[in-house]
């Protein structure tokens, strides 16, 4: 039998581990795994690792501006980033967005403003805010989100009308109990709001401006109790949980221990956080801040021991990026919190996980693909499978090279990783059987992406994310 595609003589991550194999596809699908497939087309990917594509739990992109944020990242030049980058998916967030996405219109808007504009496949946050408990959630639902975001840190612009805004303790306790309803995962940015802005304002009172001086104002004990509320919040209510962004070990650690007493509690961490130390930050500048902070080389070394260990469940990118003139500061607490970083989601973390650390492919895959598609029951997506989406990140290991700001696809050219030596490329990536990138010519100019839509779920669906959540335990 002859495939539609066959990429042959790499090293392919399956769900044991990688295996020297081929790997068929037929409309858009993984249809066979194994030696000497033919195809009519042929990938020779000798010498290169075929990873599953990144699935990406945490990007923002801004496609709707409404007249305040119209030069932020869109989905054309985010998702070529994707495409560059062997990201094949993202969950994408309901901030930054003007309107957030909070309700049955404002998803709506979004979802049709991404026609024709995605050059990867997209799943969708929706909101929990304070203005949307009477109605928004279940809307929500039905239009097809994977998952729901709130955040315990202060955010958005009160100036803006439709912004997003963080959750009060009631908003989070009955947007807790809506959001239980559905059967979906309610991801939080867990830090204390009363506390962080106090000890922001006192800093800038006094005069201060580094990026150290940023970091101290958000100690790692502000993350740990934002936690242990969500956790408990969510004991209350049934709510699955999914904690954004750990930066510190202590919030990984109130995890693991409330997932063991039976909560259905994950997190994650990011690229970022298992990269940079605080006392690089001044260094770099502004363009490395974000929130919570890069903490010391202590914290990232914990942080890489509950990777490997499983404790942590996945890494994100939390992409975040803006213009650069709200980078354009010596004032660190004056300066946009976000780091654009979803280009380089994959080859850092293959070089600094599997060539520098010695992680195994096996929970290198877990990790960047099936790991984030299971929790956010993106079904197709994050393996190497027969019947699952032929979305592929190949992979040169061993092959150094220097980031440039001109390699860069998003809109505004600014990142912490430029000028940053990253030991692996990624020379092409495929989406459905699609190359949407290769070394050789650049990134497509189609836009085959589509929207993931995830409606509500059945009674025998959460019945099953009950099964899997005692085998999580």
């Amino acid at each position: 039998m002859s495939h539609e595609l066959v990429i042959k003589n790499g090293l392919v991550i399956l769900e044991d581990g990688g295996v020297k194999t081929d790997v068929a596809v037929d409309n858009g699908k993984i249809t066979a795994i194994g030696a000497d497939l033919d195809g009519d087309k042929v990938i020779d990917a000798k010498g290169l690792v075929v990873s599953p594509g990144m699935v990406d739990a945490h990007v923002h992109i801004t496609p709707m501006g409404g007249g305040y944020r119209d030069e932020w990242e869109g989905y054309v030049t985010g998702t070529a980033a994707c495409a560059k980058g062997g990201v094949t998916s993202f969950m994408e967030m309901p901030l930054n967005q003007v309107p957030a996405t909070v309700d049955k219109k404002s998803i709506e808007l979004k979802y049709q403003t991404g026609k024709n504009q995605l050059k990867v496949d997209v799943a969708s946050f929706g909101g929990l805010v304070p203005y949307n408990l009477d109605g928004g959630i279940q809307e929500l639902d039905e239009e097809g989100v994977s998952g729901y975001k709130c955040f315990l840190a202060t955010c958005g612009d009160r100036s803006i009308d439709g912004d997003f805004q963080n959750v009060d303790d009631y908003s989070l306790y009955e947007g807790m109990k809506q959001v239980a309803k559905t059967g979906k995962v309610l991801a939080i940015h867990a830090e204390n709001a009363a506390i962080t802005d106090k000890l922001g304002e006192i800093a800038k009172a006094e005069g201060k401006t580094t990026l150290a001086d940023y970091v101290d104002t958000r100690p790692a004990f502000t993350e740990v109790e934002a936690i242990r509320k969500a956790i408990f919040m969510a004991k209350q209510t049934g709510c699955r949980i999914h904690i954004c962004h750990v930066a510190c070990k202590e919030g990984v650690d109130e995890v693991i221990k409330a997932r063991a007493e039976g909560v259905d509690v994950t997190c994650e961490t990011c690229v970022h956080y298992l990269y940079f130390t605080k006392d690089q930050l001044d260094a770099i500048g502004p363009v490395v801040k974000c929130s919570p902070p890069i903490r010391e080389q202590a914290q990232q070394d914990a942080l890489w021991q509950r990777v490997e260990s499983g404790g942590i469940s996945f890494v994100t990118s939390d992409h975040s990026p803006c213009t650069p003139d709200l980078k354009d500061t010596d004032n660190a607490f004056e300066a946009w919190g976000g780091i654009a970083g979803v280009q380089n989601d994959v080859d850092v973390m293959f070089d600094e996980a599997v060539q520098k650390r010695g992680m195994s492919l096996k929970q290198f895959g877990e990790i960047i693909g099936s790991n984030p598609a299971d929790r956010y029951h993106l079904d197709q997506k994050g393996r190497i499978s027969v019947g699952k989406d032929a979305d592929f990140a190949l992979i040169k290991p061993n092959a150094p090279y220097t980031l440039e700001a001109d390699e860069l696809e998003y809109r505004n050219k600014i990142s912490p990783y430029i000028g940053k030596k990253i030991g692996a490329q990624v020379v092409q990536t495929i989406l459905r059987g699609q190359t949407i990138y290769s070394q050789d010519q650049g990134v497509i100019k189609e836009f085959p992406g589509q929207f993931i839509k995830n409606g509500p779920k059945s009674v025998d669906e959460k019945q099953a994310d009950k099964a899997h959540k005692a085998v999580l335990n």
